[in-house]
């Protein structure tokens, strides 16, 4: 997934904490002005952030992008419907999935790849909440068995 290439821009952890994570995606993103430059200073925020199918097109909603610190009347809208590129088969096969009930478009990241800005969708399933609080007691478990090998071991 990581190669040399890629710098990241902003990662949704809410997103592996909130979902089921089944099948991951990476798109294009059409920006607009000083958006790109706001990307470069890691101005975004993309917790509350969905991904939407409208049209046969894929648009991500909910995604903050800061005006540039350095910018004129001109700066882009912070929070504003942005295309994602996808490719047809990609975007049926999404759409067959999220008309099932309860899954969902969620983005998990942005990043640079060969200087164009990317974004990591997932198709992903809302956790109950007590799905995360057995993944909360699993981790914890982890963590405990992983202390223990290493106590063992020094």
């Amino acid at each position: 997934m990581s190669s040399m290439s890629e710098r990241f821009i902003a990662r949704n952890k809410k997103a592996y904490h909130d979902f089921e994570i089944l099948e991951d995606f990476e798109a294009g993103l059409v920006l607009q002005g000083t958006e790109v430059k706001s990307l470069r200073e890691h101005r975004v925020t993309l917790k509350e952030s969905y991904a939407r199918i409208k049209g046969g097109e894929v648009w991500l909603e909910g995604c903050h992008i800061n005006p540039y610190s350095h910018g004129n009347i001109s700066n882009h809208e912070p929070v504003r419907p942005r295309k994602l590129l996808l490719h047809k088969r990609e975007i049926r096969r999404l759409l067959a999935k999220v008309m099932e009930k309860g899954w969902t478009l969620v983005p998990l990241s942005l990043y640079f790849s060969k200087g164009k800005v990317k974004v990591r969708i997932a198709l992903a399933r809302g956790k109950q909440s007590h799905d995360k609080r057995e993944a909360k007691k699993r981790r914890m478990v982890d963590r405990e068995i992983q202390a223990e090998l290493k106590r063992r071991r020094q």
